[in-house]
């Protein structure tokens, strides 16, 4: 692992931790987890297996300390995990392009896959404080409509920053 993806990715940690807390909870705790845009575009600008790993523990456990949703730490620490693998595939799957539309529609199934994951962990570990339909509908779509219109806006000033620092001379 680089040391400059590692940097990098960790500011991107902190910038979600900074977005993550600062967003109020609403419907049974639950709030949308604008961590994951960051997780996102930790992947794919640095899309390699042991980056992967380490940006959805590193979210994970973020999110875990900083939920709002009653006993939701365990959802959380499982959550971030396989939802990065997740999204890691459907990025391998379309890697060809690195287009902010293609970054949106990624972010889009990634947040919704991320979305079930958590609910569906959150149902068999402690219980949800409403239905899970109601819950995502009501949680998980309206996230991803803030999480799409964020990485569309955020993706390719994250790009262009990048690439005229020389961090990233893969960036397109």
């Amino acid at each position: 692992m680089k040391t400059k993806e590692l940097v990098t990715m960790a500011l991107f940690a902190a910038i979600g931790a900074a977005l993550h807390s600062i967003i109020p909870p609403f419907l049974g705790g639950m709030k949308p987890d604008m961590m994951l845009i960051m997780m996102f575009m930790g992947i794919m600008l640095f899309p390699r297996v042991q980056n992967v790993l380490v940006i959805g523990i590193v979210t994970g456990i973020i999110s875990a300390l900083t939920t709002a949703f009653p006993a939701g730490q365990i959802p959380n620490i499982i959550d971030k995990p396989v939802s990065a693998f997740l999204f890691f595939t459907l990025f391998l799957l379309f890697r060809r392009s690195q287009k902010t539309g293609a970054a949106a529609v990624l972010t889009a199934i990634g947040t919704i896959l991320s979305g079930i994951v958590f609910l569906t962990s959150a149902l068999l570990i402690v219980g949800l404080p409403g239905g899970f339909t109601a819950l995502f509908a009501a949680v998980v779509l309206p996230a991803t409509v803030l999480n799409t219109i964020a990485m569309i806006i955020i993706y390719p000033i994250v790009q262009t920053i990048l690439r005229r620092s020389s961090f990233m001379e893969a960036a397109k």
